[in-house]
């Protein structure tokens, strides 16, 4: 890693306390999910609606994976891809993220469909996915910076979900444990690409805000889950109800 200035050094400083400040750590979503005080119809909203944001990271890095001209960047950020797609000899994380779904009750073919997701949750994802496909490389990168923070929440959710609820076990909790590591590999490179290339005022208030539009994608989904599916409890047409989408022998 290369030597930081002050003023780099003070830059990362500002990017961390948007984390501290923002991060969908916070929402009182992840409050209820992490203690247990959720019911089950509760988590498999969370379930499918999260899915849609884990299937379309790899369509966000394709995107922006084909307007990079620099051939070892490319190779570099290809890893994100194969973490959530797979390869042909090791699984990745949306194919884990099915499994929870099937450990939760769900019918993975029903998630994986996209059918019932929360229009909020929608409209959020996709206005990521075309942040990182037009917006210059910088603020692109830095958008995906969120990754500061994940390693947290990620243990919490580990050891509340372990904890508290029936369905949690190694094989279905597998997407979390597997983050623990692909996302400080992902950020040691993103955040030092951003400090190198972050070098004027105008940069470094780009990729702040960049970062700050991530967490505010994070929190609306959170928001959305809130007031569809905890209180008061209005959930959208078109939207999933809970008893649909069961897997084969689960209760409704």
């Amino acid at each position: 890693m290369t030597d930081q200035s002050p003023t780099a050094a003070h830059f990362e400083a500002r990017l961390r306390r948007i984390g501290d400040e923002r991060y969908h750590d916070k929402h009182p979503f992840h409050h209820l999910l992490h203690s247990g005080g959720c019911t089950m119809d509760q988590v498999q909203a969370w379930v499918i609606n999260r899915y849609y944001y884990q299937s379309r990271i790899p369509m966000k890095d394709a995107a922006f994976l084909s307007r990079l001209d620099d051939p070892k960047m490319r190779r570099i950020w290809r890893s994100r891809i194969e973490d959530h797609d797979g390869t042909d000899t090791r699984e990745g994380g949306i194919a884990r993220w099915l499994r929870l779904a099937e450990g939760v009750g769900l019918d993975p073919d029903y998630v994986a469909s996209g059918v019932g997701i929360l229009p909020a949750t929608r409209f959020a994802v996709d206005a990521y996915v075309r942040f990182v496909r037009d917006q210059p490389l910088l603020p692109a990168v830095a958008s995906s910076l969120t990754e500061l923070f994940a390693p947290k929440i990620h243990s919490e959710r580990i050891a509340g979900l372990l904890e508290h609820y029936d369905f949690a076990n190694p094989d279905t909790i597998a997407y979390f444990q597997h983050r623990l590591t692909e996302a400080p590999k992902d950020v040691a490179f993103g955040l030092q690409w951003v400090l190198d290339h972050a070098v004027t005022q105008a940069d470094q208030d780009a990729a702040a805000n960049a970062l700050i539009f991530k967490t505010e994608v994070l929190w609306a989904q959170l928001d959305a889950l809130w007031s569809a599916y905890v209180e008061p409890g209005r959930i959208p047409p078109g939207a999933w109800r809970p008893g649909e989408g069961q897997a084969a022998g689960a209760k409704a």
